[in-house]
């Protein structure tokens, strides 16, 4: 019963969220702050690690692909499909879960704590929507644009590291990366990284929200978002996954 308790609550809130915006000039420069906060302070993180992240899968691909019967630029198209796919929108993902989701949860929650939250109510604002809808539509519209960039590094690094360590040639590597591509599969990436982006501000934002006690809860609560984000993200991966690949 508390897991359908938490799930109802979850959406009353972000009904309220998602009401009318009091001023929307005020909500329009918070959405651009969000953006900031969340998108461009993400990059030094996602570009170390989608770099290394290509280069690896692209030594472990050469090294592993050695058959005869396969052909050369399998690394290169291995690398690209990975990243693509799986790593980039995934991966990359999870970690902001950390990041982003532990932020978001440790700010609001700390804000509930001492009580600016109910000053925020006594003078008529819709504290929800003011703290929660600028997040949420950030984290929607710019996790799309860190996982493209996650998604060029992934494959720049993959190359970088191939042709450096020997493992593959630069004309295998580019003729794989273009070889049998798919435009609906970068469709597919984009629309569960919107949807992850989702689940990444307003799961934090719920559990920031509802802190309650003193400052141990507020690393509780921020601990809560990270696990219960994390695993969101898998299901909705699944189920995002069946529906473009098997219906």
């Amino acid at each position: 019963m508390g897991f359908l308790y938490h799930i109802g609550r979850y959406f009353l809130l972000m009904k309220r969220a998602f009401s009318k915006p009091e001023k929307l000039k005020v909500y329009v420069k918070q959405f651009f702050f969000e953006v900031d906060n969340i998108g461009v302070s993400s990059l030094g993180i996602i570009t170390i690690i989608s770099f290394f992240m290509g280069g690896v899968i692209t030594i472990q691909a050469a090294f592993s692909l050695t058959s005869p019967l396969i052909p050369l630029y399998a690394v290169g198209f291995t690398t690209r499909e990975s990243m693509i796919l799986e790593f980039s929108p995934t991966i990359i993902s999870l970690i902001l879960a950390g990041k982003v989701g532990g932020n978001i949860a440790s700010e609001i929650g700390s804000m509930r704590i001492s009580e600016q939250i109910d000053a925020l109510e006594i003078m008529g604002v819709n504290s929800a929507s003011f703290l929660i809808l600028p997040k949420v539509l950030a984290g929607i519209f710019i996790n799309p644009f860190l996982i493209a960039i996650s998604m060029f590094l992934g494959i720049f690094g993959g190359y970088v590291m191939g042709v450096a360590t020997g493992a593959c040639t630069s004309y295998e590597y580019i003729f794989g990366i273009q070889a049998f591509f798919m435009p609906w599969k970068l469709g597919y990436a984009f629309f569960k990284t919107a949807v992850f982006g989702g689940i990444i501000t307003s799961v934090a934002a719920y559990h920031g929200y509802y802190t309650e006690g003193g400052a141990l809860e507020v690393g509780k609560s921020s601990t809560k978002a990270v696990v219960y984000g994390s695993i969101l993200i898998l299901v909705a991966n699944f189920i995002i996954t069946q529906i473009f690949f098997v219906t």
